[in-house]
């Protein structure tokens, strides 16, 4: 996979970030991502309201989410298919970051 140029500039995503992004692959309202945030990390990253928030606003200005519902008040958000190759070319930094340290310390 390569990263395509106009993705470099959101990258790297912050811890909270990426799991918002990555709870986001489904609609879900803000109390929903952050108890999927707190599944899918195994209960290692947990966001507050007001971190959930500031980067809801932040990917919604740069078109990496967009509200996709809103109902009493309760909005839902998704990835965009820009969001989602954003968030697939971290997981590909992951990888290499993994991989390259894997290697580094089994010289050791």
């Amino acid at each position: 996979m390569t990263i395509r140029d106009d993705t470099w500039k959101y990258l790297p995503l912050t811890e909270a970030t990426y799991y918002i992004m990555l709870a986001l692959i489904e609609p879900l309202h803000g109390y929903a991502v952050m108890q999927k945030v707190e599944q899918i990390s195994r209960e290692t990253v947990r966001v507050g309201p007001g971190t959930l928030y500031g980067v809801f606003d932040t990917l919604e200005k740069a078109g990496l989410i967009s509200m996709v519902k809103e109902k009493d008040r309760r909005k839902s958000y998704a990835l965009t298919p820009n969001g989602r190759e954003v968030l697939l070319s971290q997981i590909k930094r992951l990888e290499i970051m993994t991989t390259n340290g894997l290697a580094v310390m089994n010289q050791l």
